[in-house]
């Protein structure tokens, strides 16, 4: 099943879906629309590929788990020729699959089942930085102030504007998740942040997150910053209470 390409209207977003799930397509689908984004439909790897790199959408979600080509496989093939945002579809126990489709190249997850709520949050986020990053590339071509202010608590500099975050000036990837989970922390270090107020920062009103999917981003955010620094030690554990920022 794929829906027909269109041409884009100007100044519309459009989303590809790729699931062989048909309920989920449609459901998605629907919403998506309703938000005023285009959508193309398809139900299988195969298709999907050949027409992501044909032509372009703006951002996909992926399922994981799919017939004849996994969105594992689609991604890891789409990412040889192109950068073009990916969201995952993943089951609720699929951590591995999680850590690897982050390693090839997926911007966020979210696990079914899952809240439309949240993922057309994280497709608006994911969308408003790629926008912040494309016209960071043409200011910076015509020698123009860059937007924004960095956020810089000793080693950590944080770029809301770009999404970009770097430790000792290394570059650290992190997810649109992990970027504001982190970003909450580090505005006021050596403060206590519980987990509601941890959820409240990186989830839309009314999605249901359990303490799990906090401490799940928390410790591979942690993993990601000790690939860079062994002895990264900043987000410290309050157990009971919740996580803080250290800057010293």
């Amino acid at each position: 099943m794929a829906e027909a390409e269109r041409s884009r209207s100007d100044g519309e977003k459009i989303i590809a879906l790729v699931d062989d799930d048909r309920n989920i397509l449609t459901t998605v689908s629907i919403a998506l629309q309703a938000e005023g984004y285009a959508t193309r439909l398809y139900s299988d790897g195969e298709t999907a590929l050949k027409a992501l790199l044909e032509s372009p959408p703006d951002l996909a979600v992926f399922d994981i788990k799919m017939p004849r080509m996994d969105g594992m496989e689609l991604l890891h093939r789409l990412r040889r020729h192109s950068t073009l945002p990916v969201i995952f579809l993943t089951s609720k126990d699929d951590e591995q699959d999680e850590e690897a489709g982050l390693e090839l190249g997926a911007d966020d997850y979210i696990a079914k089942p899952f809240s439309l709520r949240l993922l057309l949050a994280r497709i608006r986020a994911i969308l408003r930085r790629a926008e912040v990053l494309g016209e960071g590339i043409e200011r910076n071509s015509d020698d123009t102030e860059e937007p924004g202010e960095p956020l810089v608590r000793g080693r950590l500099t944080m770029d809301p504007a770009r999404h970009h975050v770097t430790w000792d000036g290394k570059p650290v990837s992190l997810t649109v998740t992990e970027f504001l989970l982190l970003e909450a922390l580090a505005a006021r270090p050596g403060v206590i942040k519980s987990r509601n107020s941890l959820m409240d920062a990186a989830y839309p009103d009314d999605v249901f997150v359990d303490d799990r999917t906090v401490d799940s981003h928390i410790k591979r955010m942690r993993r990601k910053f000790r690939a860079t620094d062994p002895e990264f030690t900043a987000i410290e554990t309050l157990y009971g209470a919740g996580y803080s920022f250290s800057d010293g």
